[in-house]
């Protein structure tokens, strides 16, 4: 590939790995100089080294605004400027079984990652931003928050909140020079998505291919680059095409039933 990011200077959230790694990795091979940001030390130091000079690690626990600051400080002083952020980190409910018996144990934890970290990410990297002559900002909702669904009630509500908020936000920030996205990844393996994924793509994903974290990268590649320089206020499904409907064949199968009967 070329160099859609040369002379850029990048944070990744959530970089340890999954959409995080892979992204972080594309960045670097694209020409940016990034920031691995992540609660795994172990992790993120090994990702970090393995890209080399181009990369550095700073752990970060995007729940908590103060390192979040020193994250944008540290990528300022590290490489010199901050030009795309990639609020990316983020944590599962785990909680599928009825909303009626989720006795909500998780929804402080969910919503401070998912959603704060999110917010306060995209606020400490605008005003950097703002000063530096504007930016790239690129935030991970899921197609939970676009798709209705059973389940996982407070990280659908998190991941929904992180879609309007970005929107929003995007329409303040564009006169400081600042694009705001989001990106929504459906059925990807990462570390969160342990499930078998085989049937749930046969049921709801009308291309009937396994994304994978790389082509999630690419999406946040565009939104980061040059490309994408008149595009602020977007959700971009990267998902099969998940949330535009279900499989032809799914609609093939039931009017063969209904014509059997």
């Amino acid at each position: 590939m070329g160099q859609e990011l040369s002379g850029k200077v990048a944070i990744v959230t959530g970089g340890a790995s999954g959409i995080g790694r892979a992204s972080a990795e594309l960045f670097v091979e694209e020409g940016a100089r990034v920031v691995v940001a992540d609660v795994d030390a172990a992790r993120g130091e090994d990702v970090a080294a393995k890209l080399g000079a181009a990369a550095a690690f700073k752990q970060t626990d995007v729940a908590e605004a103060d390192q979040v600051q020193e994250l944008v400080d540290f990528a300022a002083a590290r490489f010199g400027g901050l030009h795309v952020m990639f609020n990316n980190a983020g944590i599962s409910d785990s909680t599928y079984g009825s909303f009626l018996d989720d006795g909500l144990t998780r929804f402080q934890r969910v919503v401070a990652v998912n959603l704060f970290g999110v917010m306060v990410g995209t606020q400490r990297a605008a005003r950097y931003m703002a000063k530096n002559g504007g930016g790239s900002i690129i935030n991970t909702t899921s197609t939970a928050a676009l798709k209705p669904g059973g389940g996982v009630m407070t990280y659908r509500a998190a991941k929904a909140a992180v879609v309007h908020f970005s929107r929003s936000v995007a329409i303040e920030l564009a006169e400081h020079g600042i694009r705001v996205n989001c990106i929504a990844p459906g059925h990807i393996p990462t570390g969160m998505t342990t499930y078998d994924m085989t049937q749930v793509i046969r049921l709801n994903q009308p291309l009937q291919r396994q994304g994978m974290p790389i082509d999630v990268a690419n999406a946040a590649l565009y939104l980061a680059s040059e490309r994408s320089a008149q595009v602020t206020g977007i959700v971009l499904p990267v998902d099969g095409g998940t949330t535009a409907g279900p499989p032809l064949s799914l609609l093939r199968e039931a009017r063969a039933r209904a014509k059997g009967r």
